[in-house]
């Protein structure tokens, strides 16, 4: 067998689709154990900054969630630019994955008192302010930090995984993105059943522990499977090729100005194109028309993503101010005295609502991978990726219209003076004598809903690109994806405003003088709307997909 000097790749490996199938699934449970430290971080911030131990109000703690979940998307591209130009995939997410043992060792500290103090300095000399929040520059830095680390490892763990199967053919591909998702939501399980709980009802230092030593694991065990991965080399960004190219087809006159200060440069359109495997120019120009094509396509998923990431943010939010029952409510007939002792003030997580949107995808992922699939290709009835992600935003839509519903009954019995007072940790909740159980089925729909747009939408990505640019395409989907959440807390941010809906200084830690309500409705509006533009645009793409593509812009030569 010829020697490989550019990509390592297991011995015979061509030969063993056993070995090709175990590095996949081992990188299947690594995404386990980190998806199951993201969680463990995620679902519970709003509580945690909530909490007596920093105070901040609730559209602060949640303007931080939907911080924190854009920039864990928005980032993406620079773990796989990193990954694409000078580390190669695999060395970029041991890289990640040591940063994100860092970044949740720096939260796992602010937990601890003396941690804080060191961190965050004296609270009595950093009072708390409503535009200040206490230890906000620390806990930003280190969400940005963990943000940096999980989009990282994310964008690249995705298409290292499917580098591995690649070989196994296209079903094998669409297969593991199936159960990519799988993995993620089964590291989500674990999380919300366990971390949720002990952080919640016993104590947030022992919930990130474990979130820690998740990451160790996941670290370790990538390390320990390194010789049974395909790795291949980085390629070079096309980042700087694509931007060329849009600069000379869309403002010739800069291009000129550029082609007389640079010619070597503006020939090669990329400045390394001593590698056999960079991309030719041909290629580049090639790949900037397929990247037109697709990123109007993408870009109409971004309202989508403000609606998915309400679920971690103003869903929580909501679900604190309804009534959420004892885990072990008292029965003064059957008790025993060890039992009441033992389950006196340990509430149902509020996390644990997230479950409804996890068994939703657990289930229905080997439902559709099995049968649903199975019996639509012998039927000849397979929807496309994009009619999928259509479905997506249909339940969507309807996830925020329920929770629109729930919140405006929630005010009435509010208005009209029916509250409950409840105690979560060591901070007292007003809430409505409503069940959190009535969040199921907004939950449930953004289950179903991340079946459709979410994982379709990351086959759209990886199939339709060319193989240069695959890792970026991801890159570029994450990224888009964290523009939602961060959009969405721009939104938030606007209401927050004197005069807005979501305007409530007076109810220091609740939202029970807000309208989270009109938010969501408004939400809906804006996810129907769009959800209009996307198959319109979908339509075209599928056009201009049976005809060579064209430049964006006039051309007027190559300089």
């Amino acid at each position: 067998m010829l020697a490989q000097p550019l990509e390592r790749q297991p011995l015979v490996a061509r030969a063993q689709p056993r070995r090709l199938r175990a590095a996949g699934a081992t990188v299947l449970l690594v995404v386990a154990l980190e998806r199951a430290a993201f969680f463990g971080v995620a679902a519970t911030l709003v509580l945690y900054l909530n909490s007596w131990r920093f105070d901040w109000t609730g559209p602060q703690a949640s303007w931080a969630a939907l911080f924190f979940l854009g920039a864990c998307h928005l980032l993406s591209p620079v773990g796989g630019w990193l990954a694409d130009v000078y580390l190669g995939r695999r060395r970029a997410v041991v890289l990640s994955l040591g940063l994100y043992l860092l970044g949740t060792s720096l939260l796992l500290a602010t937990a601890l008192p003396d941690g804080r103090l060191a961190l965050c300095s004296d609270r009595s000399s950093s009072p708390h302010a409503a535009s200040s929040p206490y230890c906000a520059a620390t806990l930003y830095g280190t969400l940005l930090l963990l943000a940096l680390a999980a989009s990282s490892v994310r964008s690249t763990l995705t298409s290292f995984g499917a580098d591995q199967v690649m070989e196994l053919g296209r079903d094998a591909t669409r297969r593991f993105f199936n159960w990519f998702y799988w993995s993620i939501n089964v590291g989500a399980v674990f999380s919300l059943l366990l971390v949720a709980f002990v952080q919640q009802n016993v104590d947030f230092l022992l919930g990130y522990g474990i979130s820690v030593g998740c990451v160790g694991l996941a670290f370790f065990l990538f390390l320990f499977a390194t010789p049974v991965f395909v790795s291949k080399p980085p390629r070079g960004s096309q980042v700087s090729s694509m931007l060329k190219l849009a600069l000379r087809a869309c403002w010739p006159q800069l291009w000129q100005r550029h082609c007389a200060r640079d010619p070597e440069g503006a020939d090669l359109l990329l400045g390394h194109r001593s590698t056999q495997l960079s991309p030719s120019p041909q290629e580049d120009v090639a790949n900037f028309q397929v990247l037109v094509k697709i990123l109007p396509v993408m870009v109409t998923l971004v309202p989508y993503w403000m609606v998915y990431f309400q679920m971690q943010s103003t869903f929580v939010l909501q679900g604190l101010h309804l009534h959420i029952p004892s885990i072990f409510p008292a029965n003064p007939a059957r008790s025993s005295a060890a039992l009441g002792a033992w389950g006196v003030g340990y509430r149902i997580p509020e996390a644990w609502l997230l479950l409804a949107n996890v068994v939703a995808v657990l289930l229905l992922v080997p439902l559709k991978d099995r049968v649903v699939d199975p019996a639509l290709r012998r039927c000849q009835l397979v929807p496309s990726a994009l009619q999928k992600v259509a479905l997506g935003m249909f339940f969507g839509f309807a996830s925020v219209v329920v929770a629109g519903v729930l919140e405006a009954q929630r005010l009435w019995y509010v208005h009209h003076n029916e509250t409950v007072t409840q105690v979560i940790g060591q901070d007292v909740y007003y809430a409505a004598p409503l069940s959190i159980g009535w969040q199921v089925p907004q939950y449930l729909l953004v289950g179903i809903s991340e079946i459709f747009a979410s994982i379709s939408g990351l086959e759209f990505a990886y199939s339709e690109a060319p193989r240069a640019m695959q890792g970026a395409l991801l890159g570029i989907f994450f990224c888009l994806s964290g523009m939602g959440s961060l959009l969405g807390s721009g939104l938030l941010a606007l209401l927050s405003l004197p005069g807005g809906w979501m305007h409530c200084p007076q109810d220091f830690g609740n939202i029970n003088n807000c309208r989270m309500d009109r938010y969501f409705f408004l939400l809906a509006a804006v996810q129907a709307a769009t959800a209009a533009l996307f198959i319109y645009i979908t339509r075209h793409y599928e056009r201009m997909r049976q005809r060579p593509a064209t430049p964006p812009c006039p051309r007027t030569g190559r300089g």
